[in-house]
């Protein structure tokens, strides 16, 4: 007699249980596994038909924190130190205003992320500061005289670019090789990168901008009241971040470079305020004798 069951019917295999009763080492796979994995997980380890996979590396390596090194006389080097934040910059420019005891401005503000942004603004700004205020300076001490005609110096935007961009580079430079140097022979100096030292030197300038405004105003003593202010806040900076680098030096050595760090920004305050602002000419005194000499003609007359 033929059997009247489903073929279809679910049937509870007996024979997979007793298999398993007499090997429990047996590995056995599940269907619902690949159901379990969250859905993220699966889009994220598998590739689409149309993704290149040499553009997942590099968003795997740029999620990963990791940076590909390139030459530095590529763009792309370059590029990096601009991508700045405007929050980060406004901290930075407000630590070189306002030093603090105590705080080292690389370790405080760049946090091994140095930016050419700052720098390069603040030196561009600082040199159309000087050459503009420098105008306004010159006109205003020899404006009403009968035999001045006032004729615009575009050379001094020229001559401000010099001397701004060649400070905030050279010196660097040299210092960082210096200390460059001192690191190899004393290894237990702190070291900065260059772009570190640059970031440094440029956001110190940043106090100049505003004492350089405050040139106009032809008065001697308001501008070297400015000029020392400004001496002593952006000395600071510079001074403040250095002595972790060289303290563990010698004393002779330590001496020679702070020295040199102060004199140097001194000298370009000092010779951009005597080069673009002219001493204001002081007021002519009347010979009072000659004055009553002539009245005294006038009354007998």
């Amino acid at each position: 007699m033929a059997s009247t069951k489903d073929p279809f019917e679910f049937q509870d295999f007996e024979e997979t249980g007793n298999l398993l009763e007499t090997n429990r080492d047996a590995v056995t796979i599940s269907i619902e596994d690949e159901d379990i994995k969250p859905e993220e997980q699966r889009k994220a380890t598998s590739l689409t038909p149309d993704e290149d996979p040499l553009d997942t590396d590099d968003k795997t390596e740029l999620l990963g924190g990791q940076r590909k090194s390139v030459p530095f006389w590529t763009f792309e080097y370059y590029q990096r130190f601009f991508d700045v934040e405007t929050h980060h910059v406004k901290e930075r420019v407000i630590g070189s205003v306002l030093p603090w005891p105590g705080k080292n401005f690389i370790h405080t503000y760049l946090r091994r992320n140095p930016d050419l942004y700052g720098p390069f603004w603040i030196c561009t700004t600082l040199v159309f500061a000087i050459a503009i205020s420098g105008n306004i300076a010159n006109f205003l001490v020899h404006s009403g005289k009968p035999n001045f005609k006032y004729t615009p110096e575009f050379q001094k935007v020229t001559i401000a670019a010099t001397a701004i961009f060649s400070y905030a580079w050279f010196v660097p430079l040299a210092l960082w090789g210096f200390l460059l140097w001192r690191n190899k022979t004393i290894m237990n100096l702190v070291s900065y990168s260059f772009m570190e030292i640059v970031c440094v030197y440029g956001y110190s300038l940043s106090i100049y901008i505003p004492a350089v405004i405050l040139w106009i105003l032809p008065f001697e003593w308001l501008r070297w009241c400015s000029i020392v202010v400004a001496l002593c806040l952006s000395g600071s900076v510079l001074v403040l971040t250095f002595w972790p680098a060289v303290r563990d030096d010698h004393p002779k050595v330590i001496i020679a470079i702070m020295s040199a760090i102060v004199v140097l920004n001194a000298l370009l305050a000092v010779g951009c305020k005597a080069y673009f602002f002219s001493k204001p000419e002081p007021v002519e005194k009347v010979d009072n004798s000659a004055l009553k000499d002539v009245t005294k003609a006038l009354s007998s007359t």
